[in-house]
Formats: structure tokens, sequence, C-alpha cells
């Protein structure tokens, strides 16, 4: 039993030493192997470990270990998540529209308008304005061209591709000029020229989706009753069909895009609907290994639908950046916190390059464009002006208040407004208000009740209290709900361009 004893003790002695050894010689392997190197100065040969934002890349005898192939896979597929994102911000934010629409207004029907009227129903819209009545409606090409007969009168009417760039105008925007007009439009794969002849405007779309609608600015109650039934809307050669007006519903709901996994299959589901451009044949590839191939069902494993979820929340952390802080331009006065939003050309693509970060500014906050925006001229179309930052450059937030004092003669031929947005929805603030009212988060200069300084000026508040005797101007924050503005001139004038007319920035209240 004694020697028993004693071998036992040795050989425990024994493996101890043993292991002890070991742990020595690893621990002198491991101080012997180079510490992994920053990725700027990597020579990419022989063995080395390379420090990059995802993590140590390990090569031996030149290759990348599996673990790190995989960990270079990841990086690169969220790397085209996050920028696909970008690319494909206008297109699912109408994709996103259409089926909300639907959803809540009735079915994606030729002739069947949704009308937007009431604080709810426009709230439902990104960034829209508060002003005029909207009417609808979203079409498809595929089959054959839509066809209008579009009445005479104060309208104004406009077609867009699902890449939000305007196909047409019609009314008074229009080549009709308020004088009606037959209008013809066709999809991407036919061919106009023959639908072309004297008395009729042909136009071809770069997509089979189309949004098209028009604004009522007649004030006549009876005007938008005999402007409807005169409207015709057809396939070519077809019937006309009965228009319909989906109104009246005063419902809240949301046309904020897609968020997650809903924001891919938004896009799976309209490219599949459309043929390809040229400009867009890299994107597809770049998508292509995260599963939103066309032709093929949209059907992600677990590992993409990680990099897909995870691609989404990085790509709007970058476009909501670059809406915030859009450094491909200058502020429009110098010292000054505003800037223009819209920075792109109408068909969003220059001679060298796609006009991606400046579409993405305005299509991550807002939603549509047309000549008249993007193009305004002396006494003609919109000027967008965005704050986000108070006269020190500070970014605003909801628990404080703060005042814009607007000039007096602001250079426009139509009216001024300023409409108060949630930086989370970029729809009209929700400042918890049970029965919101327009003056709540839009104040422009043909409300009669607004207070008006002795010398012209107006003075807005936004924030989280009313100064005492300004309730007619101020509007509510609440929460953490940041918040932003957009200023909007209706047919500016050259003060404004000649920038002789100068808009202060909002200052932080004590």
């Amino acid at each position: 039993m004694k020697t028993n004893k004693l071998l036992t003790f040795s050989t425990c002695a024994i493996l101890c030493l043993a292991l002890a050894g070991n742990a020595e010689a690893q621990r002198k392997s491991r101080a012997a192997q180079p510490a992994p190197v920053p990725l700027e100065k990597a020579v990419l040969k022989g063995d080395e470990k390379i420090e990059t934002p995802y993590g140590v890349m390990e090569l031996q005898h030149n290759y990348l270990t599996d673990e790190s192939s995989q960990k270079l896979f990841d990086a690169m597929d969220l790397q085209r998540a996050s920028q696909a994102y970008m690319w494909s911000t206008p297109l699912v934010s109408f994709v996103t529209w259409r089926e909300e629409q639907n959803k809540h207004y009735g079915p994606n029907a030729r002739g069947t308008f949704a009308v937007y009227v009431s604080f709810r129903e426009k709230q439902g819209i990104v960034t829209a304005n508060l002003t005029t009545p909207y009417f609808i409606a979203f079409d498809n090409l595929s089959n054959g061209p839509l066809y209008i007969e579009y009445p005479a009168g104060m309208t104004a009417g406009a077609a867009m591709d699902f890449w939000q760039r305007p196909v047409c105008d019609l009314g008074l925007t229009g080549p009709d000029r308020g004088e009606g007009g037959t209008y013809i439009i066709v999809g991407p794969e036919d061919n106009p020229e023959k639908y072309k002849k004297k008395g009729v405007y042909v136009f071809q779309s770069a997509t089979n989706n189309i949004m098209w609608g028009f604004r009522i600015l007649d004030t006549n109650p009876a005007f938008k009753t005999n402007f409807v039934k005169a409207l015709k809307v057809s396939a070519l050669g077809g019937q006309p069909v009965q228009n319909k007006l989906i109104e009246g519903l005063d419902k809240t709901w949301s046309a904020t895009a897609y968020r997650g996994m809903d924001y891919w299959k938004a896009l799976h589901n309209v490219i599949n609907q459309e043929p390809v451009r040229e400009q867009d044949k890299v994107w597809m590839a770049m998508i292509e290994p995260l599963g939103i191939v066309k032709g093929k069902p949209f059907s992600p494993d677990a590992r993409q639908t990680k990099i897909l979820t995870e691609g989404a929340a990085l790509g709007e952390l970058m476009a909501r950046n670059l809406a915030t802080n859009p450094r491909f331009m200058e502020n429009y006065w110098p010292e000054k916190q505003w800037h223009n939003m819209i920075a792109f050309s109408i068909p969003q693509i220059t001679y060298n390059k796609v006009e991606l970060d400046e579409r993405t500014v305005w299509f991550y906050d807002a939603v549509t464009s047309s000549e008249g925006m993007v193009n305004p001229y002396i006494g003609k179309g919109q000027v967008y002006l965005v704050a986000k930052r108070d006269s020190k450059g500070n970014l605003f937030r909801a628990d404080k208040t703060y005042r814009l004092r607007v000039p007096a003669n602001v250079p426009t031929a139509q009216f001024w407004a300023v409409d108060l947005y949630s930086q989370d929805t970029r729809r009209h603030y929700d400042n918890g208000d049970p029965n919101p009212k327009v003056s709540s988060v839009a104040i422009n200069s043909r409300m009669p009740d607004i207070k008006r300084n002795e010398d012209g000026t107006v003075d807005l508040y936004i924030g989280a209290k009313a100064p005492e005797g300004y309730e007619s101007n101020y509007m509510k924050t609440v929460g953490t709900d940041g918040w932003f503005v957009i200023f909007r001139l209706y047919a500016p004038l050259q003060p404004y361009f000649d920038k002789t007319f100068v808009l202060p920035d909002f200052e932080e209240l004590n």
C-alpha cells in the first residue's frame, strides 16, 4: 500500500511538471509570435496577424485562415448591405408608401385616389406639407400605357417613377399649362414613338411602377367635384374607369420607410417588378450574396438575416448622419446652420457619377421630386431649407426651447412656412395632442392669428415650453423625440438667390 501511494504521488508530480513545462512552452511560443499589426502597416504576406475594424485577421503562409475568411465575408456583406440601404432609399420609400396606402386606404386600382386632407391623413406622409389636399394614386405600366384626359383648371399634378424622379407634370406646371390635355405614360420597355401624335403629351417612365396625382388649388368647393368628374383615366384604347376618391378617413397611418427585414422584403419585391437600369447593375451584384436576386425567391438563411438586419440599421444611421451633416456641401449662408435639402439633378445622375449621397440626404428625410423643387427660379417653384442645429452649432433637443426670428420681408411671391418634423419618423411631429391641428406643428405666413412684432418680424418658438403670450407662435416638443424643421419658400424671389436675404438661426432660450 505504501508503494502504491508513493507511485501515485510520483506520477502526479511528473504530470504536474509536464503540464507546467507545456504551459511554459506555450507561453514562450505565444511570446515568440509577433503581435497583430495595424491595418495600415500590414504587408499581407507570410505569417501575419492584422488588426482591422472587424477583428484580427490572420494569414498563414499567405493564406487567410478559415476563421479569418468568414470574418471578412461577414464584413464585406455588412458593408454591402449598409451601402445598398442608401442606394435603394428612394425606391423602398415609395414601395412603403404604396403598400401602406393600399393597406389603409384601399386597393391599388387604376382611377382610385387616396385623398389626404386632415392633419392625421397628411401626418402619415414623410415631410408632407399641410397647406393643400393631395390626391394620390399608384399605377403599373407593365401591361400597357396609362391614358389620362386631364381637365383644365387650377391644379398642380405630377407623375414620378419609383426612383422618385419626375416623369412629367400635369396642370399648371405641365405642358398643358392648366388648359387641360391628353397624356400617355408608357413603361420602360415600351416605345413611346408609336403613341406620338398632335395634341397628345407622351412620356416614358424608367420604371413600371409610378406614383401620380394632383393638388387642387381652386378654392371653389364645386371645382373638385367637376374636376374629378371630367378626369378620364384608362388603359390606352380602353374604356375610362369610374374614378373613386377614398376620402374623409381621418386615420393615423405611416409611410416612413420600413425597417429591419421588412425593408429588404420590399426591395426584393420591387426589383422583381422592374427592369434593371445600367447604372444599377453593380448594386445588383452587391446584394446577390445577401439573398436578393432578381427572378429568385427571397429566402435568407440565418447568417444573411443577421447581416441584413444589422445592415439596415447601419445604413439608416449612415443616411441619418448624411442628412444631418451633408459633408458634400456648404451651408446656404456662411456662419448659419441652414442648408438646402435638394442638391441633386432631376435624373439623379451626371456625366461622371450617380448622385448617391445627394439623393440619400433628400429621400431619407423626404419624398418626391419635381422640376420646381429641384430647379426653382425667381417666382417659380419651392425652396426647402432645413435646420438641425442652433446658433451655437448644437443639435436640437426636445427638452429645450428655441426661438426663430423670421425676418419681416421673406422674399416669396406666395408665402413661407415652417413645419416641425420628428427626426425618427421624418413625418410631422407627434407632440401628444389628442386632437392635433395644423398650427401645432406647422406655421405659415398666411395664418391670420400668428403674432407679429412691430417691425414685421415673427418670433416662432419650438420646444418644451411656450413663452407666455406666444402660444399662437409655438410648436411643442416632448420626451426625447428629437426634431428638425423645414423652412419652405413658395415662389422664391431674387433676394433669396443672391443671398441678400439671410434667415437667422434658432437660438436656445434659458
